[in-house]
């Protein structure tokens, strides 16, 4: 019942997953951390069975109490509704409008309950005991099945997901989709491509549920400290002269050799040409960005008004922005991890200053400001496989954006450091395939590889943790040849 009315209010996120989402919350910064990198990408799914198998588990306890009388299951059953109010109350934007699906389900709790407990005490009372049973177990059935249909039927009936993807795929928007350029892939079987495919580009957010904005109804606010404060539209972004560029975003929890980073072509509006036409005064900083769903993190100002293209991107590979990447507006700033500035389903940008703001993560115990660590990965060969001895091609990615790369070396059993060949890029906020022909003696080898920036620095050897601003060290794999 929850969850239909949920569906049918178009509710952003059901009771379920508003608990969830508290939880999420209320977890310290490194045990989230700790937990991420245990479950990966399916740290959302665990959380939402495991809150699922909670419910269920205190619902059947609620049943064994009505042996005791229907009172304590009651109370059960009001303090798990109390819990879910509490959790949909506490959410961004909360509203008593968002409450009512919780009161429905814990009503139709006790109601239901009521009905069949004291439908069992009544057939006990007048019947056999194995005819009374069947008939108790044909009751629970049909209330079973009716909770199966009025779910399914409030599904189909909150259709704001399915019209926000049919928007999607109804727009046409005046965007390329970004040519690879040659030399930019080393052509070495294994390495990851340049482009990042949109299906396969990393995700990483604390939405249990994808906000979903249709184009027409999206707002970006851009307020604070500037002259003029502005609401902007999507056909006011559409309006305005559109950036495209590549730029490979990075998350601050890709470990060494991760795969938390993607590269792609980017089409959006400067963030820079917005923040001059709100005028932003001169002791501001930072930017708080703020999502659909309430997530927040706070951006350097300099990041957002210098030469670097951070987009409010609109288009992602040639497409619409897919949803779960932000649709219909999401933030690109080159050079920066997202926790920090890739804020998806963007609807308000507050001038401010960091003195004056705590953002989601660094409440948590993140760094404030966090740009991208010069790092590199080897792709080929993986750790732990099995080659041909003789020559052996090897290759990866390495990246320092917005700074760009000098040079990849790499070592081989603990040898000298030799210089691979790069692939060619367009600019200095994209990553770099690197290549090299080694030859390997059969039996176990050791491979690592460092980068070096334009800056001059080079990749320390010290392995970090990715808490409080991302993590450091070699890529080292080990590998067999016969």
């Amino acid at each position: 019942m929850s969850h239909a009315v949920t569906m049918l209010l178009t509710i952003r996120a059901t009771p379920l997953l508003a608990v969830a989402e508290s939880i999420i919350e209320i977890t310290p910064g490194p045990l989230a951390e700790s937990l991420i990198q245990l479950a990966g990408e399916y740290d959302k799914p665990i959380l939402i069975v495991g809150v699922a198998v909670v419910l269920l588990a205190l619902s059947a306890w609620a049943g064994a109490l009505t042996q005791r009388g229907q009172g304590l299951a009651v109370a059960v059953f009001v303090v798990m509704g109390g819990i879910g109010v509490a959790a949909v109350w506490t959410r961004p934007d909360a509203t008593a409008y968002d409450v009512v699906p919780v009161v429905a389900g814990t009503v139709t709790w006790i109601v239901v309950l009521s009905l069949l407990v004291d439908q069992l005490t009544k057939q006990y009372r007048e019947e056999e005991a194995d005819h009374a049973r069947r008939r108790f177990l044909l009751a629970a059935g049909v209330a079973a099945g009716a909770a199966v249909v009025v779910g399914l039927g409030g599904q189909l009936a909150g259709a704001s997901r399915r019209g926000v993807d049919t928007a999607r795929k109804l727009l046409r928007l005046p965007v390329a989709r970004g040519v690879v350029p040659a030399g930019a892939e080393v052509e070495v079987d294994g390495v990851q491509p340049w482009r990042t495919p949109n299906g396969d580009f990393y995700r990483i957010d604390t939405a249990l549920v994808v906000p979903t904005v249709e184009p027409t109804d999206w707002r970006l606010r851009v307020h604070g400290m500037v002259e003029r404060e502005l609401v902007l539209t999507y056909q006011d972004l559409l309006d305005r002269e559109l950036t495209e560029d590549w730029v490979t975003l990075c998350c601050v929890s890709n470990e060494v050799g991760g795969d938390l980073i993607g590269n792609a072509w980017w089409s959006g509006v400067r963030v820079a040409d917005v923040l001059a036409e709100a005028g932003v005064r001169p002791e501001a900083n930072a930017v708080l960005q703020t999502s659909d769903d309430g997530w927040t993190c706070g951006t350097p100002i300099e990041a957002l008004t210098d030469d670097r293209n951070a987009l409010l991107a609109i288009a992602m590979n040639g497409e619409p922005l897919p949803v779960e990447h932000g649709f219909p507006v999401r933030m690109v700033v080159p050079g920066l991890y997202g926790y920090v500035s890739a804020t998806k389903w963007l609807v308000d940008l507050e001038v401010s200053r960091f003195d004056d703001f705590t953002a989601y993560w660094t409440s948590r115990g993140w760094a404030a400001e966090a740009p991208v660590k010069t790092q590199s990965r080897i792709d080929v060969p993986g750790d732990g496989d099995d080659v041909s001895a003789g020559s052996l091609r090897i290759g990866g990615s390495a990246w320092a954006q917005h700074t760009g790369l000098e040079r990849v070396e790499y070592r081989l059993d603990g040898g000298a450091w030799t210089e691979a060949d790069l692939g060619r890029v367009p600019n200095v906020d994209t990553w770099v395939q690197w290549s090299a022909t080694v030859e390997v003696d059969p039996g176990d080898h050791t491979l690592a590889v460092r980068a070096t920036d334009r800056s001059g620095y080079t990749q320390t050897g010290v392995r970090t943790d990715v808490v409080p601003n991302g993590a450091t060290g070699w890529h080292t794999v080990e590998f067999e040849a016969g």
